[in-house]
C-alpha cells in the first residue's frame, strides 16, 4: 500500500461550495476509486491560503493513471472548474509532495 500526498488551489470563498460537493460525493465516483485501489483518503483545507492537501493510500500506484480517462472521473473534474485551478482539461492542477516524515 503506498502513501500519496498532493496539493491543490481552492478559488476565494469556495471553501463552502468545495465541501458541499465533496459531503454529496456522486456513488459511482466513490465505487470507481474504490475499483482503482484507492482507500483512507482524506481533503484538508488551508483557509488562510485556499490550498487543499490532499492524501490517499492505494494498492497500485500506477492505477491513477488510469483515472483519467474513465468518463466518471472526467465528468466531476468538469464540475470542479467553477471552484479551483483546474488544467485545459478540467483536472485540477495538483502538485505531489514528498513525504519527510511518517510514524506508524
Amino acid at each position: 500500500m503506498e502513501r500519496i500526498a498532493f496539493k491543490m488551489k481552492l478559488f476565494n470563498d469556495c471553501e463552502a461550495e468545495y465541501k458541499k460537493r465533496h459531503d454529496a460525493i456522486w456513488p459511482e465516483l466513490k465505487s470507481l476509486l474504490k475499483e482503482t485501489g484507492v482507500e483512507d483518503y482524506s481533503i484538508f483545507f488551508d483557509k488562510d491560503t485556499h490550498i487543499l492537501f490532499g492524501v490517499l493510500k492505494i494498492k497500485d500506484v500506477f492505477k491513477l493513471d488510469e483515472l483519467p480517462q474513465h468518463p466518471v472521473m472526467r465528468k466531476w473534474w468538469d464540475s470542479l472548474t467553477d471552484i479551483m485551478e483546474t488544467n485545459d482539461d478540467s483536472s485540477p492542477k495538483s502538485i505531489p509532495l514528498k513525504e519527510i516524515f511518517y510514524l506508524k
